[in-house]
Order: C-alpha cells, then structure tokens, then sequence
C-alpha cells in the first residue's frame, strides 16, 4: 500500500533550522509531484511548496518565500522541505502530500495521497 512518512519535526528556538523529511513507499516515485502542506488545528490547510519529477519547485506566498526550500532524491524516494529562520507563526503540523495529475501544485484536493504529519514547534 502506499504510504508517506514525515520526520524531522521538533523543538527549535526563533532563528533556528529544521530539515523535514517525507519518505514514499508503494508508489512509483518520480512520476508523483510532491507537496508539503501545513496546517494550524482548527484552521485551513495551507500549501507550503511542491515539487515535480523534474525539479521544478513552486512555493508558497511571503509567508515562506526565501526560508523555506524543497528539494527531492528520487533514488531514495524522498521528498525534504529545509526549513531556514523558523519564526513562532511556522509552529504547526506540516504534511507531505504526493499526486500524479501533471496540473498538481497548490491545491491539496488535487493530491492523491497524505502522511500522517509532523509537528514543528518554535519557541521565542
């Protein structure tokens, strides 16, 4: 069965770094677009970035724009999301999605499938 497996989510002071992870299984991996989206309990689920089998990246609005960059490894099925000067708004549990429509980008709906998610906290 398919699954995706976020790790890398933790505790990290104001201006501190994380790296997230999101392993695939059961699916052809470099044929699927791969997003990371996050979202605050209660609150919409926010994109965050994507990436396709290319390399070609799309992210987010200012929001993440210049500290956030996703990137892929398509030998070991992995799709990272290096998050640079984490500030308390980036405290949420952020996901790894994948999706095989090449119009695949900004809208979860349009993922096939999710993982279980992984909390990144900030403090100040």
């Amino acid at each position: 069965q398919v699954q995706l497996v976020e790790s890398g989510g933790g505790l990290v002071q104001a201006g501190g770094s994380l790296r997230l992870s999101c392993e695939a299984s059961g699916l052809t991996f470099s044929r699927y677009t791969m997003g990371w989206f996050r979202q605050v309990p209660g609150k919409d689920r926010e994109f965050v970035s994507c990436i396709k089998w290319n390399g070609v990246s799309t992210s987010a609005a200012d929001s993440v724009r210049g500290r956030f960059t996703i990137s892929r490894d398509n030998a070991k099925n992995t799709v990272y999301l290096q998050m640079n000067s984490l500030i308390p708004e980036d405290t949420v549990v952020y996901y790894c999605a994948a999706g095989s429509d090449l119009r695949v980008g900004v809208r979860g709906g349009d993922y096939d499938y999710w993982g279980q998610g992984t909390q990144v906290t900030v403090s100040s």
